[in-house]
């Protein structure tokens, strides 16, 4: 316990208050049970220490936190250590990356049954399965899931430009007032170039090769370990699984045909649909449907994009504009909002009623003409005409 204690100490008197995210705020970390699920390098750990160092300060006590996969647990139990820490007066216990602890569900169970006074937090691989645990706790944990930096907030982050966030209604109905209050404190076209190439993950340094290494890194671990931890994926095919990815983002945004993908891959079309699956819960790829509520297990997606821009940047391919475009709208608008492919009726069609077309500065409404609720996000522009509104206005959702 005195080495945890330790731990605790040096890890939470190292996390920066400099910048928190706003999500800070918006989860109920009093509650019995409280988990952050999200994918590889968003910034879970980041703000959990910072929640702690908050609330509790530098020195574990009423809290303790941990990291999952610490030598202690070699030869400790999770539940051995809640009962010392409980009986020591502690309060709340914080478990971060906790899908690397295997029997981590039934024993965060067996704590929250023992001493309901305890309160536990936990992060996890978005890939981690809450409902079809070992012991289902989809009806005591109060579940969050985490996104990288939206446009707003890379600008917050690395800019110093404080901008507030709207709903999709807001943006809609507002756009002038909104695009005015922008341009008002910086010029966002640049910036938001900026963004799609080094945006998305609060760890960029400055150094554009090392921020995208970094990035593969991310998609190495999350193939090599996560796949093969929570979806069962057998070691030998993660290389087929990295191909896939690479030939993805080659051909991007990419019209489904599993076929020949299957023939690329040589593999069977039935597990391209279950990697492209897994790929999707796992935050590399966006599958997109043209109906989400008649889609069935197997079912081939309409479309795939790369999950964000600098994800695609970083595999290194010759990029165009437009798949940026596309992808950062996916990207963005998915967080928290239900994104369908649009087929023949615009580029994507966003809570079963919204209609966006996607394109450059000149992008007519010809396709679009005479739709109810259709909206252009077109790119080069400060200021919208009309329904045709910036392209990174869509950044400010969050």
């Amino acid at each position: 316990m005195e080495t945890l204690y330790n731990k605790h100490k040096i890890l939470i008197s190292n996390v920066s208050l400099r910048i928190v995210r706003d999500v800070m705020n918006k989860i109920s970390w009093d509650k019995q049970l409280v988990g952050i699920r999200g994918s590889r390098g968003v910034g879970k750990t980041t703000l959990m220490r910072q929640y702690i160092r908050q609330k509790y300060g530098t020195r574990a006590g009423e809290a303790l936190y941990c990291v999952m996969d610490s030598m202690y647990f070699t030869n400790h139990t999770l539940l051995d250590l809640a009962e010392h820490f409980h009986q020591m007066g502690g309060k709340h216990l914080f478990l971060d990356e906790v899908h690397k602890y295997p029997t981590w569900s039934k024993e965060v169970k067996e704590i929250i049954d023992l001493w309901p006074d305890m309160k536990v937090t936990f992060t996890g691989s978005s890939l981690l399965q809450i409902l079809n645990a070992d012991a289902d706790l989809s009806r005591r944990v109060l579940s969050y899931e985490m996104a990288g930096l939206s446009f707003r907030e890379y600008l917050r982050f690395y800019k110093g430009i404080e901008l507030p966030s709207y709903s999709l209604d807001e943006i809609l109905a507002e756009s002038d007032f909104i695009c005015d209050s922008v341009c008002k404190v910086c010029t966002p076209l640049p910036l938001f170039n900026e963004y799609l190439r080094v945006g998305y993950y609060p760890f960029y340094d400055g150094n554009e090769v090392e921020y995208y290494s970094r990035i593969e890194n991310v998609i190495s671990f999350i193939i090599d370990q996560e796949l093969t931890l929570f979806c069962g994926v057998e070691p030998a095919y993660t290389r087929k699984l990295k191909a896939m990815l690479l030939y993805l983002s080659e051909n991007l945004p990419y019209e489904v045909n599993i076929a020949k993908l299957a023939s690329y891959l040589e593999i069977n079309k039935t597990t391209v649909l279950s990697y492209l699956s897994f790929m999707d819960r796992a935050e590399l790829v966006k599958l997109l449907y043209t109906d989400n509520k008649s889609v069935t297990k197997m079912q081939k997606p309409d479309k795939i994009y790369i999950h964000n821009t600098n994800m695609l940047c970083a595999l290194g391919t010759q990029t165009n504009i437009g798949t940026l475009r596309e992808c950062f709208v996916v990207n963005q608008l998915s967080n928290n909002h239900v994104v369908e492919y649009g087929k023949s009726n615009g580029d994507f069609k966003v809570d079963g009623k919204i209609i966006f077309e996607v394109g450059g500065r000149d992008k007519s409404f010809e396709q679009i003409a005479n739709i109810k609720d259709s909206y252009i996000l077109a790119d080069s522009m400060e200021h919208p005409i009309g329904k045709k509104l910036p392209l990174w206005i869509v950044g400010l959702l969050y």
